[in-house]
């Protein structure tokens, strides 16, 4: 699949590909049918990452005029260094490309526009049973060892 994939921004024209693979994402954490996001949710995502002072961004995989992954990320400030740091959010890749390249080829997309951001670092979180990922995450990047809290208020 390599060979036919290109990783680029997402342009307005992708709305509804972009949305099946959304869906699919927010389907694997459990975001589907009553726990699915609202809309209007969806719709702001969107909307920001065409908004030229919103810090979100998004890539997509496009294999032969389809879309096959996409993965969303955030520049953010930090207090430990002076460059921002960058936050790969979400990753997706549809069912049928997993496994040939498309994650690792988002992932390097993401380090390669935090490299032109002049970005420090970038990291992300997974799911502790999403021991797919994990082996590709291992294979791109180190584990920090910190464990994540939160508290939804």
């Amino acid at each position: 699949m390599s060979e036919n994939l290109s990783i680029r921004p997402v342009v307005r024209s992708d709305y509804e590909q972009w949305l099946l693979l959304w869906e699919g994402y927010n389907a694997f954490y459990g975001r589907a049918g009553e726990s699915a996001l609202a809309q209007d949710i969806t719709h702001m995502t969107w909307s920001r990452f065409f908004d030229a002072y919103e810090p979100m961004h998004a890539l997509v995989a496009e294999n032969k005029g389809r879309l096959v992954g996409l993965t969303h990320f955030i520049f953010h400030r930090t207090t430990t260094a002076i460059q921002p740091n960058c936050y790969l959010q979400d990753l997706f890749i549809n069912e049928a490309a997993r496994g040939k390249g498309v994650g690792e080829a988002l992932i390097n997309g993401v380090f390669e526009a935090a490299r032109r951001a002049g970005t420090s670092r970038v990291y992300w979180l997974t799911h502790e049973t999403n021991l797919k990922a994990m082996r590709l995450y291992d294979k791109v990047a180190e584990k920090s060892g910190f464990v994540m809290y939160r508290m939804v208020i």
